[in-house]
């Protein structure tokens, strides 16, 4: 099969970038097979692995492939064919990387799926994509098996770790016997290879169906979110990632383990729950380069451990952030306390890796140097072959300075396709179109969050399109207040929500999760008002400020404002309707 060159990451940093999409493209072949069948880098570890029990191994790419052909043949004698869709129920464990491999390589559709999900959320994604097979561990197996009667189509259940015994078939039979090689179906790029479901923070989850070229898509972001990750030959560098995103969500899957991979990199995978003092030692132990860190992350490690490099000994060289505005608060601790700027990116699973900062790379020299200076609460620019507008309701350009739905276009600057777009929802042909504004050949992909466009091409959010609110006639966006707020020492987290008024419409309110040891009173309530009031325009600061133990989150790690929201109309409607 032929394979993608590898991307030319100098290229990509420049206007010059031209994308390479060959017809005939595997995600396996590229993150594995390549790797692996070179004795150069066959020996090369991919996957360093810890539990929270403290177990601890390594995969090198020979291992990692050799295992995925075990895989691929036994899933073929089961009966699991090309485009079949299989659920990967898994944490990050090295078995979640050689499913990947495996499936990829079969012509099958994976189909990662967090195990966070309770047996609703599980049944549904389950019997939407009509699911042939189900792969999970102890972490989930137990709402798997609960859920299976009602998946007809489910033909399997394969165990894997400590919940081997339960399931239809362990991991350790699926791999016994056949040691062969095995030959990779010959797959086009258009053809999907993932089918991941929308954390649904505007409806009802969708399965966006993603193609083996969304990968390469993917790349020249990564590179340049990554100051130049993949500069130099695997054999010899020094490149390690990790991220505590979870690898069932396109941040895990696309933002880190797959492009570490196709690079021939080393990544980190942790199983086990987030805490700021842990990130920090596995960073330390595993001598961590690059990161990826939600926003929610790089707040709580700021709170934990003010001054990271007085305690740990870190060697990173860029770190990365999605799903949240960043906020200049963090922005500015990142480049003080963990010395390097945080590269703030914007994405979604149906074109992800379209905006974002590359703040240093290094040439074929090795000399540092700036593509594009971050801006402290900028979203960046587009990346390298990315055509990216703010558009109105009509899908007309917005001016420069004016607010209006960040957009991609199928066509890059060049005028040729752009291979980061997902083929569609699946299942909804409805739902794909209303994505689309124009003509299909030559449409923008509306996204639904609202940005405005700078003179020289940086994005600054203001958020969810159905997040953005009017107050007193004036346009509130969250993002602001909420970063304003996180400046306080009091405060750990929030999030800024409209609260129902017969007179103004809305009032500001301010959802705040305090730091630890701090006490929510009256005092601190007109301390954080006049702390945004000193900061702000006079209409955004809250007007009303509920403390809460935690905010709502998707398990992609997003504020869930709707939720919030929803609830203070819920609470209007029952005064209302109170006597007198």
């Amino acid at each position: 099969m032929t394979m993608a060159p590898p991307i030319d990451v100098h290229a990509a940093l420049h206007a010059g970038f031209r994308w390479q999409v060959p017809a005939q493209f595997n995600i396996a072949q590229v993150c594995c097979a390549r790797w692996a069948r070179d004795p150069r880098s066959a020996r090369r570890v991919a996957i360093a692995w810890e539990s929270e029990d403290g177990r601890r191994g390594r995969l090198s790419y020979a291992q990692l492939q050799a295992q995925a052909d075990r895989l691929s043949h036994r899933l073929r004698r089961l009966g699991v064919q090309r485009g079949d869709v299989v659920a990967l129920v898994l944490p990050q464990r090295p078995e979640t990387a050689v499913a990947h491999v495996a499936l990829y390589q079969l012509g099958a559709v994976a189909m990662p799926l967090s195990m966070l999900f309770g047996p609703e959320a599980l049944a549904y994604r389950l019997q939407d994509s009509r699911a042939v097979w189900a792969l999970a561990d102890e972490c989930a197996i137990a709402q798997v098996l609960a859920v299976r009667a009602d998946c007809p189509l489910l033909r399997g259940v394969l165990a894997v770790g400590d919940a081997q015994g339960q399931g239809d078939l362990d991991w350790s039979a699926a791999l016994a016997g056949n040691g062969r090689r095995f030959e990779a179906v010959a797959t086009s790029a258009d053809d999907a290879a993932l089918l991941v479901y929308t954390s649904g923070t505007t409806g009802p989850p969708k399965g966006a169906l993603v193609p083996h070229r969304a990968l390469i898509g993917n790349l020249s972001g990564f590179v340049c979110s990554q100051n130049g990750f993949g500069h130099g030959r695997p054999e010899t560098s020094d490149e390690v990632f990790w991220s505590p995103a979870d690898w069932a969500w396109t941040g895990g899957l696309m933002d880190a383990l797959l492009p570490t991979l196709y690079f021939g990199r080393r990544i980190v995978a942790f199983q086990g729950r987030f805490r700021p003092e842990r990130a920090f030692e596995l960073m330390q132990r595993h001598a961590v380069t690059h990161s990826f860190l939600f926003p929610t992350a790089l707040k709580a490690m700021m709170k934990a451990v003010p001054t990271p490099r007085q305690q740990y000994r870190l060697k990173l060289r860029a770190v990365m952030s999605a799903g949240e505005a960043v906020g200049d608060a963090v922005f500015h601790w990142c480049q003080q306390a963990l010395g390097v700027g945080v590269n703030e990116m914007f994405g979604q699973t149906e074109i992800n890796y379209i905006v974002g900062n590359c703040g240093r790379y290094l040439d074929v020299e090795g000399q540092p140097h700036a593509a594009w200076p971050a801006r402290p609460g900028s979203m960046g620019r587009a990346y390298p072959g990315h055509r990216v507008a703010v558009i109105d309701d009509a899908g007309r350009e917005c001016p420069r300075g004016t607010p209006g739905d960040v957009a991609l276009h199928r066509l890059d600057v060049h005028g040729d396709p752009d291979p980061v777009f997902f083929l569609g929802y699946w299942g909804q042909p409805v739902a794909t179109a209303a994505k689309f504004t124009g003509d299909p050949s030559n449409s923008w992909c509306r996204t639904g969050d609202t940005a405005l466009m700078d003179a020289d091409g940086y994005l600054w959010y203001q958020g969810r399109s159905d997040d953005v609110f009017k107050a007193a006639g004036y346009r509130i966006g969250p993002s602001e207040i909420e970063n304003c707020l996180v400046k306080h020492p009091a405060v750990a987290n929030a999030a800024v929500v409209p609260k129902p008024d017969a007179e103004r419409g809305a009032l500001v309110k301010a959802y705040v999760v305090l730091a630890a040891g701090r006490v929510g009173d009256a005092a601190l309530v007109a301390d954080l008002q006049a702390h945004v009031r000193g900061q702000l325009a006079p209409y955004e600061y809250p007007k009303e400020i509920e403390f809460i133990d935690s905010l709502p989150m998707t398990t992609t790690g997003k504020v869930q404002r709707r939720v919030l929201r929803l609830q203070e109309e819920e609470r209007e409607r029952v005064r209302r309707a109170a006597p007198g």
